[in-house]
């Protein structure tokens, strides 16, 4: 199964690149015995655009050019479900048994979505109710990857 990550913002070199890196190796580590890929990173530039439902469109066409009708898509937004990571591995994990080939995570610029992103979205998710900046969230879902990687393979990383 392959992933990708679609991201408005590009994450520069820093703390927060350092760690996704760090999940990104750990995922790798564990995805091919789980019969998955490592994730590839799609990053687009904030737009500069004056209106809001403008940036939105704009970021729509990086965002629908990321995936296909196929696709099974996570759309990251703090209106989303909260999941318990068991709950959130054994989504990934029943995708790929249902032979979905593809998950495409897709995490909004500071305006949002464009509302046909979260109804196009198979599933929403949030982190918390709070706004957390892309930087962190691609941190929270790369360390929730690997940590799916570890619930599926039996490994002691994740704790109840």
């Amino acid at each position: 199964m392959r992933f990708s990550i679609a991201s408005v913002g590009k994450l520069k070199s820093g703390p927060e690149r350092e760690l996704v890196e760090r999940y990104l190796n750990r995922f790798s580590q564990l995805a091919r015995g789980l019969n998955f890929e490592t994730p590839r990173m799609l990053e687009n530039t904030e737009s500069q655009l004056r209106r809001c439902e403008e940036r939105q469109a704009e970021e729509l066409k990086f965002f629908t050019s990321s995936f296909d009708d196929k696709t099974f898509v996570i759309a990251f937004d703090e209106r989303g479900k909260h999941l318990v990571s068991p709950k959130f591995a054994h989504i990934l994990a029943k995708q790929r048994d249902a032979g979905r080939a593809d998950i495409s995570f897709l995490i909004g610029g500071p305006d949002g979505f464009d509302p046909s992103i979260r109804s196009r979205a198979d599933l929403v998710l949030s982190f918390g109710a709070m706004t957390i900046p892309h930087q962190l969230v691609r941190v929270l879902l790369m360390e929730q990857l690997y940590r799916a990687a570890t619930i599926l393979s039996n490994h002691p990383y994740h704790r109840i």
